[in-house]
């Protein structure tokens, strides 16, 4: 059996992820497909949180540039949307038989525990996998930002996310053949190129407190262990230039 090199891992994904092809909202088979990738992580004894965006269902900053919503009430509709994400992958996740908890930072008593860390930590260190929903709670603030607040809180080794390409462009891979991707890229780097691996408050948390960040592709089976195993996947954000 493959053996881990991290011990406590927060990862991060975007609700865009859990649309598979659809165009909105969640694709059970994409969701059931990322509880099974979890799955083989828990059984290495790996301590998982999860943070996922809730893009598709709903994003904050856009409605309130495209529809004319209030910023702060469309913040708050955006956290709303990354606790149904988060419903629906706990219920993937237990129909395969991992214990799970959503922990959200906007109190839902009926569907979610409140976010406290010391209960986080608890669940973490009992093997349970805690899915971290509403984001920080507080509008303004981005799921980036709030996957790199409580990976901090909870003490994790690394936060890991997962996108759609397989690591960090020097320019959008998507419209340009010739992007080039890194295998390795300080946080300054990240900063100063205004690469779009996560926002510059996110960036900022981990630089301060030295938390690595590994950027992978979640469509490849696989990665979410190989990664965690210490495979070469990906682009590793940390350090210095």
């Amino acid at each position: 059996m493959e053996k881990p090199v991290y011990k406590r891992v927060v990862l991060k994904l975007s609700g865009e992820a859990l649309m598979g092809k659809r165009t909105f909202g969640i694709d059970p088979e994409v969701v059931n497909l990322i509880a099974g990738e979890i799955k083989d992580v828990v059984a290495l004894g790996i301590q998982l949180g999860v943070v996922i965006g809730g893009g598709n269902i709903f994003r904050g900053l856009e409605a309130n540039n495209d529809r004319g919503i209030d910023r702060t009430v469309a913040d708050y509709m955006g956290m709303l949307a990354t606790v149904i994400n988060s419903l629906a992958l706990q219920s993937a996740l237990e129909s395969v038989g991992v214990v799970t908890r959503v922990q959200s930072a906007i109190e839902i008593k009926e569907v979610a525990e409140p976010y406290i860390q010391r209960r986080a930590v608890r669940h973490l260190e009992k093997g349970r996998v805690v899915i971290f929903a509403g984001g920080t709670g507080n509008p303004f603030f981005t799921t980036d930002t709030a996957a790199s607040l409580r990976a901090i809180e909870v003490k994790a080794d690394v936060i890991i996310k997962a996108t759609k390409v397989d690591g960090v462009y020097d320019k959008d891979p998507v419209k340009y053949q010739d992007a080039r991707m890194y295998d390795k890229i300080s946080y300054t780097d990240v900063l100063t190129k205004n690469l779009k691996v996560m926002d510059a408050t996110a960036i900022s948390l981990c630089r301060e407190n030295h938390l690595p960040i590994v950027v992978f592709n979640l469509l490849k089976s696989g990665n979410i262990k190989g990664v965690i195993c210490g495979h070469s996947i990906g682009t590793a954000v940390g350090g210095e230039p």
